[in-house]
């Protein structure tokens, strides 16, 4: 069984100056995000089977990388607050690797680490000046399904998945993101509603 993680909850302010930081580059990439539970992963297959360019969730990525060299969820947990720095790396290597041009659907975007370094009791101000390399094209936060623990992706219980739900809706704001809840629907359904949105983009949402 996975070691408990001693998750931290930090609500730690966002540097003001550092928010009015311009981005470097404007993208035409659509965030899915979301606490656990909230079926970014079904979306995502539903838009790859539609032939658009989707980017899988990282940090199972990572975790899957780190199982396959024969560790175990305990041992990569006893130092999980590098295993996250190490996750935001990827996610940041993963978006220098796309072309801002292209049109692409990421499961989960780099500041999303902001609010996963809050978990872990990591100030999220030592990743912020990172967000403003890309400019997201639009994000959308998909509302939350029945919790169910992901024996190994954290966090582990209803009350952590709430925080990370109220966080990444706060933490994209803060970075003057006008964020888009996806509400609970049968998939096509949200898979629907999320092209609709993004269709009518030019007019006020």
């Amino acid at each position: 069984m996975p070691t408990r993680i001693q998750l931290k909850f930090l609500s730690t302010a966002l540097n003001s100056e550092l928010l009015l930081s311009p981005f470097q580059f404007e993208t035409g990439w659509h965030v899915l995000t979301g606490a656990p539970c909230s079926g970014k992963t079904t979306l995502v297959d539903l838009l790859t089977a539609r032939g658009f360019m989707t980017v899988p969730e990282i940090a199972r990525q990572a975790y899957d990388r780190e199982i396959a060299k024969g560790r175990t969820i305990a041992e990569i947990h006893q130092d999980i607050r590098n295993f996250q720095r190490g996750i935001a790396d990827l996610q940041l290597s993963c978006e220098q690797d796309l072309d801002p041009d292209d049109t692409a659907f990421l499961d989960r975007a780099f500041p999303d680490s902001l609010t996963f370094f809050r978990i872990f009791g990591l100030n999220p101000n030592e990743i912020l000046p990172k967000c403003f390399q890309y400019h997201y094209d639009s994000v959308f936060i998909l509302d939350r399904l029945p919790f169910e623990r992901d024996r190994q992706l954290g966090p582990e219980d209803d009350a952590s998945a709430r925080f990370v739900d109220e966080w990444l809706e706060r933490d994209y704001r803060a970075l003057n993101y006008q964020v888009v809840r996806v509400p609970v629907l049968p998939p096509e359904e949200r898979l629907a509603f999320l092209l609709e949105r993004i269709a009518k983009k030019g007019d006020s949402w």
